[in-house]
């Protein structure tokens, strides 16, 4: 009977470790990773653009090595280019193409936003393993915030919040007055994020999904089908998400709300990658590496629409527009150079 009863009392110590070890796991500060037998592809990446066979639109202008990362913003009409060689932001007047501020970077970046108009923008440093956010007019950068492992892309919430996306730490970082306050472990490769509202959507390059997050719950929604290669989204004025489908060569379009779902798809052969909404006139503009091209696609109805092309320098790789004017500019990382573009 003595027997019986310590195995008894072994077998509930057991249980309750158990238990204790499981609760261990699922802290408030992250959320629970993939499955280990998630399904991998390698990330899309830009095409190798040909040579040109058509003179560029617009107006070129010398910026420097490695243009990559671009924004515009339709209050202080300056552009922000990311540089490298050494790594640094580029700040032009957009209506004049002349050279504001050249402001130091702790690492290198691929995309940019604006926290707001009138800035500041914000900047992901992957090899920094920072986000960071640099002052409109002035080039005032912040102090750094450090984050997951190479920060790919950053965004705003209506509310403030930023969240970034660290391409190879596959998590996704929720930052709150320079602080990261929660962190989703629920990604393996985060690449393009973009907010609706409090909603933000996040591309995972190396599932090929989109995965919809709830930032003031800190809830994951949804995690959807991109595509067979999905690299960068943005938001309309509609509330919805527009993904580029680079390996796949089309553009998707999402709707949110209680139960996201994808709701067009449109063609786009050609290497899609570089994308940015002009909300003034409901246009989406997304760069053609591979043909050297820019595309203009009208948002208004409920399928998109290409209405205009326009040849472009060699490998654009990245597009922004100024929506006061409608000037777009497009960055080459091979050029060195920025095309000005009144469309």
């Amino acid at each position: 009977m003595c027997m019986m009863s310590r195995r008894s009392r072994c077998s509930v110590l057991l249980v309750l470790l158990a238990l204790m070890l499981s609760a261990c796991g699922n802290g408030t500060s992250h959320s629970a990773r993939h499955e280990p037998n998630v399904k991998r592809f390698p990330a899309a990446e830009p095409s190798n653009a040909p040579e040109l066979t058509q003179p560029p639109t617009g107006r070129l202008i010398s910026i420097g090595p490695g243009a990559e990362g671009a924004v515009a913003d339709a209050q202080t009409h300056l552009v922000a280019v990311g540089l490298r060689d050494p790594s640094r932001l580029a700040l032009v007047d957009g209506r004049t193409g002349t050279p504001v501020h050249d402001v130091a970077l702790p690492g290198h970046l691929r995309h940019l936003q604006l926290r707001g108009p009138g800035g500041p923008v914000i900047v992901p440093a992957e090899s920094a393993d920072a986000v960071l956010e640099v002052s409109l007019p002035s080039g005032t950068i912040s102090p750094p915030v450090h984050v997951g492992k190479s920060p790919h892309d950053a965004t705003a919430t209506s509310s403030g919040t930023l969240v970034v996306g660290n391409e190879f730490g596959g998590t996704v970082s929720v930052v709150e007055s320079g602080t990261v306050t929660h962190t989703f472990g629920d990604a393996t490769q985060p690449g393009g994020l973009a907010a609706v509202g409090d909603t933000v959507g996040m591309i995972d390059v190396s599932e090929n999904t989109l995965t919809i997050y709830d930032i003031k719950r800190l809830q994951q929604l949804a995690e959807l089908p991109a595509g067979r290669g999905p690299t960068h989204t943005t938001a309309d004025k509609h509330g919805r998400l527009a993904v580029v489908d680079t390996r796949g060569g089309a553009l998707l379009i999402y709707e949110l709300g209680s139960k996201p779902h994808q709701v067009a798809r449109l063609s786009l052969p050609g290497g899609p990658y570089g994308m940015a909404y002009d909300p003034i006139r409901d246009r989406l503009w997304v760069t053609l590496t591979a043909t050297n091209e820019l595309v203009g696609i009208d948002m208004s109805g409920k399928s998109p629409k290409v209405t205009q092309r326009l040849p472009t320098l060699r490998q654009p790789n990245t597009v922004a527009i100024d929506s006061s004017t409608g000037r777009l500019f497009v960055a080459s990382p091979t050029q060195g150079e920025l095309e000005l573009i009144d469309p």
